[in-house]
């Protein structure tokens, strides 16, 4: 089952790949949110810099996951 779960997220539609990045800033979200409501600091910065984290890593898991593959397919077609 893992290694199923493995080809999923490796797949080149990259649906995905960007999973771990979105679970991530949803945590960061939430962290954030309940900070906010709560007056706590700690917990408010705490959820900002995971959501700011996880928006950035889903752009990256999706830039080398999927555009990075098709753009070096690209770049073979174009030199033959």
């Amino acid at each position: 089952m893992f290694k199923r779960f493995c080809q999923m997220l490796n797949r080149e539609e990259g649906h995905a790949i960007t999973l771990p990045g979105t679970l991530l800033s949803g945590a960061g979200a939430i962290l954030l949110a309940i900070g906010a409501a709560n007056d706590s600091g700690v917990l408010a910065i705490v959820g900002g810099i995971m959501l700011a984290v996880g928006m950035l890593a889903s752009s990256v898991l999706s830039h080398m996951g999927v555009e990075y593959g098709i753009f070096s397919r690209l770049e073979e077609l174009e030199k033959k």
